[in-house]
């Protein structure tokens, strides 16, 4: 199985740790156009020779949505950057902190970016930094004369009851595969990592 296809995979059960030794700081920034952005993953509890992966989720979390390598950082070694993306980023070590410095963002950078320990035996994430890229701030707005709104109607709508089959036992026996499709993955992928750790 190859590393990146091992990432996604690992990256999707993220969800499944709640606690985190990672700490990501900021939470949120919103950047102009053109602008450089530092984002910070503090990692106290890991020793220094932790390779630490950063990766970006373009959109909100859903079914469609994939996680992107951009860059891991290997202690003693030259970081690997991800598909065109080596241009754009650096990343940099300062004691138990890890920074990955965008330059020259633009609204397609907008997303959610993550940094990823490698344990033994588990992973271990961020909570991640969402990063808004716009070309102007926006501006607040000035207040407004009140007007006194009109009076709604409420109608109740037609309850009619659906026809057809009920659909929640289709619904609930397609996320059990796929529940199961992930473990199966997810221990292939532990297995090919441990034959390539010995």
């Amino acid at each position: 199985m190859q590393p990146r296809l091992w990432l996604l995979i690992a990256a999707q059960l993220s969800t499944l740790h709640g606690g985190s030794a990672l700490l990501q700081t900021p939470s949120s920034v919103m950047a102009q156009t053109n602008q450089t952005v530092k984002l910070s993953c503090e990692a106290r509890t890991f020793p220094t020779n932790t390779r630490i992966y950063w990766l970006r989720l373009r959109q909100a979390p859903s079914a469609n949505s994939h996680y992107e390598f951009l860059a891991l950082w290997i202690p003693n070694g030259n970081p690997v950057y991800g598909k065109e993306t080596e241009k754009q980023l650096t990343v940099l070590q300062d004691s138990s902190r890890y920074l990955l410095q965008l330059r020259h963002v633009k609204p397609a950078d907008s997303g959610n970016y993550f940094c990823m320990a490698v344990g033994n035996p588990e992973l271990t994430f961020g909570k991640g930094t969402r990063l808004s890229v716009v070309d102007v701030f926006p501006t607040t707005a000035q207040p407004t004369k009140k007007t006194r709104p009109k009076k709604k109607i409420c109608r109740l709508p037609n309850l009619v009851p659906p026809k057809g089959p009920a659909c929640a036992p289709l619904i609930i026996g397609l996320l059990v595969a796929g529940l199961l499709v992930l473990l199966v993955s997810l221990g292939a992928a532990v297995h090919v990592y441990w034959q390539m750790a010995a």
